[in-house]
């Protein structure tokens, strides 16, 4: 079991969201957040008239998965996420040691 968390530009999330429900993703979270990297995003004003922003605002996905679909989420994440600028984003995978579905009390693989 994998957790992957994927870091993308708000405008992408339709575009993803649609994308990953074409290659039946069961379930995700979304965030909005702000933050930094090492490339300052081109798609957002870092400088406005009053102060200069230090963070640029993402969205973060988190799908929990089996091993087998890391890939092709992974992929499909990079297609539909890409813009070709700085501040496209990050995708991070995870080892899960444990996952207990509260309603059913299911665990593990059975859980996801």
């Amino acid at each position: 079991m994998k957790e992957i968390k994927a870091y993308i530009q708000p405008f992408m999330l339709q575009k993803v969201t649609d994308a990953l429900h074409k290659i039946h993703v069961r379930g995700m979270s979304v965030n909005e957040i702000k933050g930094f990297g090492k490339e300052k995003d081109e798609a957002y004003p870092h400088h406005s008239k009053d102060y200069v922003t230090e963070f640029t605002p993402k969205v973060k996905l988190e799908i929990a998965c089996h091993d087998e679909e890391v890939a092709q989420i992974i992929k499909c994440i990079k297609e539909h996420a890409h813009t070709g600028r700085k501040g496209d984003g990050k995708i991070f995978v995870t080892t899960l040691e444990h996952v207990v579905s509260i309603r059913t009390g299911e665990t593990d693989t059975a859980a996801l």
